[in-house]
């Protein structure tokens, strides 16, 4: 019998994974043309393989009683919940743009993914509620803000797939993912404002970095529906990119003094499943941005600027990606063992 210490087979943020890929094939690849048109259908049928797998071990898992009892008992990492809404949604937009015909099959993903996030809902809600109760019982951190980024990719995934659906019910969705922002960075403002102590190097998590990446999806939702005003857009651009260029240089100073303290094997190169969400974020804020730039409607003074940040911006993406891949393979495969391997003695 399996026991409870073991039950765990699969981490519950796996979902992760799916979104870093997919946001990968579905916007940033664009940059590379080689990938987009050659490689493009065979890399959506090998993430299609992948989020199959996932998904069957997260199924299993999560209908089991010693797994799931403790696991939504937690107000904050239930959160993670909202990584498979995201990766499901994000799977969606990717088959639609690599495979249009399969759009029946991808309509039926999407309902089944709308019928989960009306449960991630209900959690949602529970949990905030828990949280604003007691919000120094727990160690908040960026996680929470899944709630926004779960809810604003389901009504990415409508405006491709349903486009029937009432603009309005859109709207109060994409009102509701901004809410839940609101709620998320006011709760993570209390964890490490009024925190008498915590350390940069230990108590600042990887999910911070969802601070600017729930506001990059909700800018690709605006966008997507064409919401707002091209003015507004602008401005709202400007906000998530200096929000990035904030926590990311929070992020590089962690990681100085992670290596200064661990060295850089366990300060920053060993693998962790958090880090997905710094590759989903980043993916999403070229998709965003990428989706604003190639809109008419959006044309303005920035344009010419987008234009070279885009380019920068899609090797940072791919870069980054190839080195989080190549963490987690070193962490299936360490390069260690590899080496002993191949000792003639």
């Amino acid at each position: 019998m399996r026991s409870k210490d073991n039950m765990k087979i699969i981490n519950p943020a796996s979902g992760s994974v799916i979104m870093a890929l997919g946001i990968f094939l579905y916007a940033a690849i664009e940059a590379f043309p080689f990938l987009d048109h050659v490689m493009g259908e065979t890399l959506t049928v090998v993430l299609a393989v992948i989020a199959l797998l996932v998904y069957k071990s997260l199924t299993f898992q999560f209908f089991h009683k010693d797994f799931l009892l403790p696991f939504l008992k937690n107000p904050v990492n239930s959160f993670v919940t909202g990584t498979w809404i995201a990766g499901i949604s994000v799977l969606c937009n990717v088959i639609i743009k690599y495979f249009p015909e399969l759009s029946a099959v991808v309509q039926v993903m999407a309902v089944i993914n709308t019928i989960l996030w009306f449960l991630f809902l209900v959690s949602c809600v529970y949990n905030f509620k828990q949280l604003f109760q007691q919000p120094r019982r727990h160690s908040i951190h960026g996680v929470i803000l899944l709630s926004t980024v779960a809810t604003q990719s389901l009504v990415i995934v409508w405006v491709e797939v349903f486009p029937f659906l009432p603009d309005s019910l859109e709207v109060v969705v994409m009102v509701l993912g901004i809410f839940f922002y609101i709620c998320g960075v006011f709760l993570i403002g209390i964890r490490y404002g009024k925190a008498k102590q915590w350390s940069l190097a230990e108590d600042w998590t990887n999910t911070n970095c969802i601070i600017h990446g729930a506001l990059s999806i909700t800018g690709l939702a605006i966008v997507s529906s064409q919401w707002m005003s091209a003015l507004f857009i602008m401005i709202f651009w400007l906000v998530v990119f200096t929000l990035l260029i904030i926590v990311e240089m929070i992020e590089i100073t962690r990681a100085v003094k992670r290596i200064r303290q661990f060295g850089w094997k366990v300060g920053v190169f060993t693998y962790n499943i958090s880090q997905w969400a710094r590759n989903f974020t980043f993916g999403m804020f070229f998709a965003f941005s990428w989706t604003m730039h190639e809109n008419p409607y959006y044309m303005n003074a920035m344009y010419n600027f987008h234009e070279s940040f885009l380019s920068f911006w899609a090797w940072m993406v791919l870069v980054t990606l190839v080195v989080e891949i190549g963490l987690w393979v070193e962490s299936k495969w360490p390069i260690s063992q590899r080496k002993k391997s191949v000792l003639p003695f």
